[in-house]
């Protein structure tokens, strides 16, 4: 999306902080960027636990969005913007301007029925206080995100399926052997998935690329020789490896299984333990035959390796947003934003 409007003409700024706003500038240096925290949400070591860990956060989480909201308006009069594009950020809403809120979580996953309604309805209750909100998914059938972007009942402003989102091309893969780990989510977790994956991995014969997901490190790890590790890659970069691996492992991130469908990839999802809506991707994908399912609590990378291969696991094609809908969805806001 920010290609988009750099390739369109606008002048865009691009609201962060931290290791987000690390990667983000390796890949759009030639923007401003403006500093925004994020929410700064904490993850337990045990899946049972988190629920109760958000739940504990949720104050400190709401003071930031009532500060965000008023951030977003000392910054509309300073820097004259005119439009917001809000990825899942609740303050990001003004009477000032067209606001979009972008997300595939319509619906979000929760362990009793009367929690996903109850959890839907405050859900709602930010989402109807943009202009739009914008479905990064397709919109016929269930699309890639299944019930989470396609859900009975939608918000009460206007939704539009805009297809996926993926900062890869299209390509062709290579005939190379090489299987490539990307770990990315937070602590602990990502380092607990780490030293699983280490341990498990070095038996294979293939020759491994462990990506760590950390943009801002410097430091490095020590691994088994048929190991190669590095902190981070660009998205061209990304892009190479991925088209030059037999198999990806991988977290189940909705933003990872659109770049994995647009490259086709053989894939092993493991989601982050505790956090529905991967677990739920994850599932689905298996079930649908687009990845292989792995759990991290009693995970067996080799016997997942032997099913994609064993069932012929590859993500399939699905509708992508293309650079000519930008102008026909900033046409369809109440106010059209300048350039």
């Amino acid at each position: 999306m920010i290609r988009a409007l750099n390739r369109a003409g606008y002048r865009v700024y691009i609201a962060s902080h931290g290791p987000q706003q690390t990667l983000l500038q390796k890949e759009f240096p030639e923007n401003t960027f403006l500093s925004l925290p994020g929410y700064q949400v904490r993850y337990s070591r045990s899946k049972g636990w988190l629920p109760f860990k958000i739940m504990q956060q949720l104050p400190a989480i709401l003071r930031i969005v009532q500060w965000e909201h008023r951030w977003l308006d000392k910054a509309i009069e300073q820097y004259g913007i005119d439009l917001v594009i809000s990825d899942n950020r609740y303050g990001l809403w003004t009477k000032k301007c067209p606001t979009v809120f972008i997300t595939h979580q319509l619906q979000i996953k929760a362990p009793f029925a009367w929690l996903e309604r109850l959890i839907q309805k405050i859900h709602y209750r930010f989402i109807e206080r943009f202009s739009a909100c914008w479905v990064p998914d397709q919109e016929s059938g269930d699309g890639l995100a299944g019930t989470l972007s396609h859900p009975i009942k939608k918000p009460a402003i206007p939704v539009t399926y805009i297809g996926l989102l993926s900062r890869f091309q299209k390509g062709n893969h290579s005939n190379e052997k090489q299987i490539t780990v990307l770990l990315s989510g937070p602590e602990p977790q990502r380092t607990i998935l780490e030293e699983q994956i280490i341990a498990q991995i070095s038996s294979v014969q293939q020759s491994v690329l462990l990506v760590r997901g950390l943009p801002a490190a410097t430091n490095s790890i020590k691994v088994p020789s048929t190991i190669k590790a590095v902190n981070h890659l660009t998205a061209e970069d990304m892009q190479t490896v991925l088209q030059n691996s037999a198999l990806v492992i991988a977290r189940s991130g909705y933003s990872s299984l659109m770049d994995f469908s647009r490259l086709h990839c053989t894939t092993i999802l493991i989601p982050t333990p505790g956090q529905t809506e991967q677990v739920y991707l994850a599932k689905r994908c298996a079930e649908k035959g687009y990845a292989v399912y792995a759990d991290q609590s009693d995970l067996d990378l080799i016997n997942a390796i032997t099913k994609t291969v064993d069932q012929n696991i590859v993500f399939p094609s699905f509708h992508f947003f293309e650079e000519a809908d930008l102008q026909r969805l900033i046409a369809a806001l109440p106010i059209k934003a300048s350039s």
